[in-house]
């Protein structure tokens, strides 16, 4: 990896905001059975619980935890369903395709387990713009964590500089214990601290869960581009479904050093990888690509 790669692993921002409320799902068609929450590998589920997995609903016929819908005697199918998160605008093949090289932690079904926590996300507007919501969400990942290749930070001598002191609540996972993580490369005790209070994750006790669990390390990432403004002026999720464009989403995750002239090749890779995404995914990028 180059010295020009892991300083941006080790230098991303992300500023706390004030959180904004995640927009709603776009509505299904009448008469259409409505997809009940995704399915978690880590939740326990008692006899009759109801979930949905790859676009069709499950019922548990008795408790069950971590036994995948179809693939045990564990769940009874209830057919197909449509709307919610279970309809993501994004395939597993895609997935593969957009990060072929990607750490086996990074999961597509991780991925999906996330969806439930903000379920506007990719979910809102018409197809293209729901598409290009996901292309810009993923391209931030692939350049953030080098394709989905890291789970972590790799700057070690970095970490202590991600524990602010001033905070009430501090720093109780040590001050070494909040560097980057996830396909964002989340850092920071106060984005843990309140990331985990949106979530009902304790990840400002517990931060190693956003690099132990596919699903939480995806969550993190959902939390602070569904919520958190960062330097920019609105977040992530209203940039792409309300027009802004793609260059407001660079701004809002890293616009303090990239945008305005401040890095003009960073935002230039980036452009690079959201058209290669959207290309993947069959759509175009839409206009206002730059910041």
């Amino acid at each position: 990896m180059s010295g020009a790669l892991a300083a941006v692993l080790a230098t991303a921002v992300f500023l706390p905001v004030p959180a904004a409320s995640a927009a709603a799902p776009a509505p299904e068609a009448p008469g259409a059975v409505r997809c009940a929450p995704l399915w978690s590998s880590s939740t326990a589920y008692s006899a009759g619980g109801t979930v949905s997995h790859h676009g069709r609903n499950w019922t548990a016929k008795w408790w069950t935890l971590n036994e995948n819908p179809g693939a045990t005697g564990a769940w009874e199918d209830r057919g197909a369903c449509t709307g919610g998160v279970s309809d993501f605008v994004i395939s597993e093949a895609q997935f593969d395709e957009i990060f072929p090289d990607r750490d086996p932690f990074y999961t597509y079904q991780g991925l999906i387990d996330a969806l439930s926590a903000y379920p506007g996300f990719a979910n809102t507007g018409t197809p293209a713009t729901r598409a290009r919501e996901a292309a810009a969400f993923l391209t931030h990942a692939d350049f953030e964590s080098v394709g989905l290749r890291y789970v972590k930070e790799i700057n070690e001598a970095n970490y202590w500089r991600k524990c602010d002191y001033s905070r009430p609540y501090g720093c109780p996972a040590g001050q070494t214990a909040y560097y980057g993580r996830g396909p964002i490369m989340f850092s920071w005790n106060f984005n843990y601290k309140t990331a985990g209070d949106a979530l009902g994750l304790d990840l400002l006790r517990n931060p190693w869960l956003v690099e132990q669990d596919p699903s939480v390390a995806w969550q993190a990432a959902l939390w602070y581009w569904n919520t958190q403004n960062g330097p920019g002026a609105m977040t992530s999720h209203e940039a792409m479904v309300g027009g802004a464009g793609f260059g407001e989403t660079i701004r809002s995750l890293n616009g303090a050093l990239e945008c305005d002239g401040g890095n003009p090749e960073s935002v230039a890779a980036r452009v690079a990888k959201y058209e290669r995404i959207t290309g993947i995914l069959g759509v175009a990028p839409g206009s206002r690509l730059g910041c």
